[in-house]
């Protein structure tokens, strides 16, 4: 009777241990981050107070996290990747580094345009790349759409970021899923026919070139737009939202999914079910002068100050889809 009594006490605190560490790992979550810590922490500090689960988290470029996924494999500690761009989402999901997930509050805060198909990824914060013009040179009603800017009359008064950026093959991409290829080819040549200066290195760099006078309109995301005028408001430059009778502004997203060997997934999915709550909605997006991707939560005052935009419903996986088509599409115009 004691040695069955003995041996019911060994079994009852090997249990006892075995759920004092998987509770003990449950109270934290790892995130591999594209975003820089600035535009995180305020999140994760929220979520901690509120849940009391810790959140570690490494910041890096999106290449540099999704090899370091690759290569830990079913070792890696990482729960969570966040990372910005919809090409970049889509990568990971195709490189088998993301599972699905299933849960009624991501769907209910999350449009279907912005998040995975087969639920590997999700929005959380929208930024959309539009027409930035300078004010002094150009008049709202010159401007229409993405394809105008291939109109012979922006001949050397078009400014572009470098086609190397993801950002700009997400762009192009949607437009193959819109136009078609050959349609699209003929804009982007169009496009590049028209540069005022050859592709530059960055978005902030194109807005400085319209603002002095350098180029007149340029193709920038809003955020890069809302950082320069905080710092200088006198600046010649306004927003133009292309495409309002047709399918709308292309917008991308900063987004999160669960990554497939996460130790700790329902801690994870609790803290990207948070990251799409009313909470944290205005601190995800806010902090970079982006927008809500939940629709019932509200812009920034500044960030709402630009107006009010029809955004393309095109679900974003185009953008990773067709992102090869759209970078030979661009070499082959000479789009560098």
């Amino acid at each position: 009777m004691f040695k069955l009594n003995m041996n019911r006490f060994i079994l009852a605190l090997l249990c006892f241990f075995t759920w004092s560490v998987q509770s003990t790992q449950a109270q934290e979550v790892v995130v591999y981050s594209a975003r820089i810590e600035q535009l995180i922490k305020p999140m994760f500090d929220a979520f901690t107070k509120e849940t009391g689960i810790k959140v570690k988290y490494t910041t890096d470029n999106e290449g540099a996290l999704l090899a370091k996924l690759e290569a830990e494999g079913k070792n890696t500690p990482a729960d969570m990747l966040v990372t910005s761009d919809a090409g970049n989402l889509w990568a990971a999901a195709q490189a088998e580094l993301l599972k699905p997930i299933k849960s009624s509050v991501l769907a209910h805060n999350i449009p279907a345009h912005l998040r995975d198909p087969q639920n590997q990824w999700f929005g959380l914060s929208i930024r959309a790349r539009t027409l930035v013009y300078n004010t002094k040179k150009v008049k709202p009603e010159e401007l229409s759409s993405y394809e105008n800017l291939a109109d012979p009359k922006w001949k050397n008064r078009l400014c572009l970021r470098s086609s190397k950026k993801v950002y700009n093959q997400s762009l192009v991409a949607m437009m193959i899923a819109e136009h078609g290829e050959a349609r699209t080819e003929e804009i982007v040549k169009g496009w590049v026919a028209n540069l005022a200066t050859d592709p530059l290195s960055d978005d902030t760099k194109a807005l400085e070139y319209v603002a002095a006078g350098k180029c007149d309109v340029t193709l920038v995301n809003t955020y890069y737009f809302g950082r320069l005028m905080k710092k200088d408001p006198n600046l010649p430059l306004a927003i133009f939202w292309p495409n309002q009778d047709k399918n709308g502004v292309h917008v991308n997203v900063s987004g999160a999914g669960i990554t497939r060997y996460s130790r700790n997934e329902q801690a994870a999915v609790k803290l990207l079910e948070f990251l799409s709550s009313e909470k944290a909605q205005n601190l995800f997006a806010d902090v970079n002068m982006e927008y809500p991707v939940n629709p019932a939560i509200d812009a920034d005052p500044f960030v709402e100050s630009w107006g009010e935009f029809k955004q393309n419903p095109m679900n974003l996986v185009k953008a990773g889809e067709l992102q090869t088509t759209a970078v030979k599409l661009m070499d082959r115009v000479g789009y560098r």
